[in-house]
């Protein structure tokens, strides 16, 4: 099985936030103050997370820059510009902030956890684990350290490593249902597939809406030949991602002994089975 890492896009956590969630006026209430207050750049810095939650990263990016220019020292405003930059997908930019972020406050377990994400983003597995042992130094009960690092592990195809790692997370957090999914998944790839048919299902008890986990169901059916299975549990994940899921079927070696049914082709093109 070849998709692991790509599975885990599946169900990308958020990059962890100082701020809480925005209210729908806090955007104008912020513009209302920089208005009277332009150099104020705590409130540059809080715009510039309301922003980010609302998905308006480019704006995100420009207000914590605002807030830099006015206090460069300001560690939560570079890693607030570091988490915007990555959701553009500019993820070299974004290790720069979040690097300048770590100079400022080294003993920011969040800081250490997004730069984790992002060089896993940018696959430099053995740097992003060394991040995630960081996280873990400052917060052993992290279990999206553990999971992140257990992610970083398979991508290194160090799967018992992985595995361990994601015990962690499930002792930590028994309902973490991506801790479950991926764990079948790596399971899988070892052919330990009654196993990793558990874990995928003990996911879907927890959240059924769950891509990963149907995905990985079919990934491990077509291994051993079902093609029925295959197709019922491939069905139920292009429901709730239809078009990753298609794409990453498209081209999965997992799926190479299913691969010629007329059902399965009809499923991957957007057609009615």
């Amino acid at each position: 099985m070849s998709r692991i890492n790509d599975l885990h896009t599946l169900d990308e956590q958020e990059l962890s936030l100082h701020e809480p969630e925005p209210s729908k006026d806090a955007i104008a209430t912020y513009n209302r103050v920089l208005l009277m207050q332009p150099d104020d750049y705590r409130v540059w810095n809080s715009r510039g997370y309301a922003l980010e939650r609302t998905g308006h990263y480019e704006d995100a990016v420009a207000s914590f820059e605002q807030a830099i220019a006015i206090q460069p020292a300001f560690s939560p405003a570079w890693q607030g510009k570091g988490i915007a930059l990555a959701k553009l997908t500019r993820y070299e930019d974004a290790l720069v902030s979040f690097n300048q972020a770590l100079k400022l406050q080294p003993g920011d377990y969040r800081a250490w956890q997004n730069q984790g994400k992002v060089l896993l983003s940018l696959g430099q597995h053995n740097d992003a684990i060394a991040s995630f042992d960081r996280v873990l130094k400052l917060k052993p009960n992290s279990y999206k350290a553990w999971y992140n690092r257990a992610v970083a592990l398979a991508c290194l195809n160090r799967l018992k490593g992985a595995i361990a790692s994601l015990d962690h997370t499930l002792r930590i957090k028994p309902t973490c249902y991506y801790a479950w999914s991926y764990r079948g998944m790596v399971l899988a790839k070892q052919q330990q597939f009654t196993e990793a048919l558990a874990n995928l299902d003990q996911s879907l008890q927890i959240r059924i809406n769950n891509p990963n986990a149907w995905y990985g169901k079919a990934c491990c059916y077509a291994l051993q030949g079902k093609v029925e299975e295959t197709l019922e549990a491939l069905e139920r994940a292009i429901v709730f991602s239809p078009n990753l899921c298609r794409v990453m079927a498209n081209s999965d070696p997992s799926f190479n002994r299913v691969r010629n049914d007329a059902r399965f082709q009809a499923l991957i093109q957007h057609s009615t089975m």
